[in-house]
C-alpha cells in the first residue's frame, strides 16, 4: 500500500476512534473507551510512518481533514447533527484543501 493509502487508513482509524469516544459516554463505558484508545493509537502509529514519505505538514493536514470531514458526515447521518448548507460548504472547502495538498505534494 502506498503512503497515501496508509494516510487514508490512518484517517479512517481516527474517525472510528472518535465514534467510539462519542459512544463511551465520557469514558463511562469500557468497551467503546478501550476501542477508542486502540483505534486512536493505531491511527497515530500509521501517521508516524507516513511522515517518512509525505512531508509532515501535508500529511498531518490531510489526516486531520479526513478525520474532520469523516466525523462531520458520520455525525450528520448517525447522530442527527445539522445538515444545513453552510456546514456542507465548509466540508466541501476542507475536501478541496485536502485535494489541493495532495496535488501539490
Amino acid at each position: 500500500m502506498s503512503a497515501w493509502g496508509f494516510l487514508f487508513l490512518g484517517g479512517l482509524l481516527e474517525i472510528s476512534g472518535i465514534i467510539c469516544l462519542k459512544l463511551s459516554d465520557g469514558f463511562k463505558k469500557r468497551l467503546p473507551t478501550l476501542l477508542m484508545v486502540i483505534q486512536m493509537g493505531l491511527s497515530l502509529y500509521v501517521l508516524s510512518h507516513v511522515f517518512g514519505v509525505i512531508p509532515v505538514g501535508t500529511a498531518y493536514a490531510v489526516w486531520t481533514g479526513i478525520g474532520a470531514v469523516g466525523i462531520a458526515l458520520v455525525g450528520m447521518v448517525y447522530f442527527n447533527e445539522s445538515k444545513d448548507w453552510p456546514r456542507l460548504v465548509c466540508i466541501a472547502l476542507i475536501i478541496s484543501g485536502v485535494i489541493g495538498l495532495k496535488l501539490t505534494s
